[in-house]
């Protein structure tokens, strides 16, 4: 069973939005966190936001703050990130991951186990 399923990617002008979900295996239901990262073409994986299941504590990447807002659904093991006013360079490959281990570093992609295939985000000017 695929642990971790993104859907909600597309093509949108800037200024627009869009909103990702993560739908969530019981199995990484029992993460302790959840977060979202993205990868351009030629650039690393980067933070953009995090979000902890049971506290629903929030953490995200600089470029991001006022824009985007991680959510989550507990009883749809479902984590959302809607982006608003989005930019052409937030075009990227978004994923979704789960962090089991309840570590503390959320912005760092190597403190999660578990990720899921990407979905596009393309935004044109």
């Amino acid at each position: 069973q695929v642990p971790l399923v993104e859907s909600g990617g597309g093509l949108v002008q800037a200024g627009g939005s869009l909103r990702l979900s993560c739908a969530a295996s019981r199995r990484t239901f029992s993460s302790y966190a959840m977060g979202w990262f993205h990868q351009a073409p030629g650039k690393e994986r980067e933070f953009v936001a995090a979000i902890v299941w049971s506290s629903g504590s929030t953490y995200y990447a600089d470029s991001v703050k006022g824009r985007f807002t991680i959510s989550r659904d507990n009883a749809k093991n479902t984590v959302y990130l809607q982006m608003n006013s989005l930019k052409p360079e937030d075009t990227a490959v978004y994923y979704c991951a789960a962090e089991v281990y309840g570590s503390r570093n959320l912005g760092d992609e190597r403190t999660y186990t578990y990720w899921g295939q990407g979905t596009q985000v393309t935004v044109s000017s």
